[in-house]
């Protein structure tokens, strides 16, 4: 039984919920998201209080219905939180001569190629570049930012000896000692 979908959502002001059949909407001040509901997901929305049950179900689906139904809840959770705040991720160059610089929806990286490295940045998706070395992704889907900054890390992750390359500000590279004698 999930237990995720037992914990009500509270809508805050300024965001508006709407069901229509199986396809959930949510909009905000800085935006409007909406994903389809598996259907043995049953979502009450009584004084903007947000609850998720799984439908009436055999006893052999009843665990795959309260999976779906936690599911939908940290879904649900998760465009509130974008179109109200929305979601970003930070990212930290290290390397001599590494550099970043974003120019509208193209994200320019040196990362001690032979060639510059222009990342296109998905709909949605904006990046700023504070300092040269810091990327920060933002946007109101969170798993669109979170797959734009994986894909900007996969162009050079940090290796485990000196840890050069692209990686998330909060993220600890472990390292390897050198080669002894």
């Amino acid at each position: 039984m999930s237990r995720v979908a037992k914990s009500p959502i509270t809508i805050p002001s300024g965001i508006e919920v709407s069901q229509n059949g199986a396809v959930l909407t949510v909009k905000g001040k800085l935006g409007e998201m909406s994903m389809s509901v598996h259907p043995s997901v049953v979502i009450a929305n009584t004084d903007n209080v947000l609850t998720f049950a799984p439908a009436q179900v055999s006893r052999k689906e009843e665990r795959g219905a309260w999976a779906q139904a936690g599911t939908a809840r940290a879904n649900t959770a998760n465009f509130i939180k974008g179109v109200s705040e929305g979601w970003e991720k930070k990212l930290t160059l290290i390397g001599v001569g590494y550099r970043a610089q974003a120019k509208g929806q193209v994200l320019n990286l040196t990362l001690g190629f032979s060639h510059p490295v222009n990342y296109t940045l998905p709909a949605g998706i904006t990046a700023e570049t504070p300092s040269q070395t810091e990327v920060i992704v933002k946007g109101i889907d969170k798993q669109k930012v979170g797959q734009a900054a994986a894909e900007i890390r996969a162009f050079r992750p940090p290796e485990p000896y000196k840890g050069k390359g692209v990686r998330y500000t909060d993220e600890q590279v472990v390292r390897k000692d050198a080669k002894k004698k």
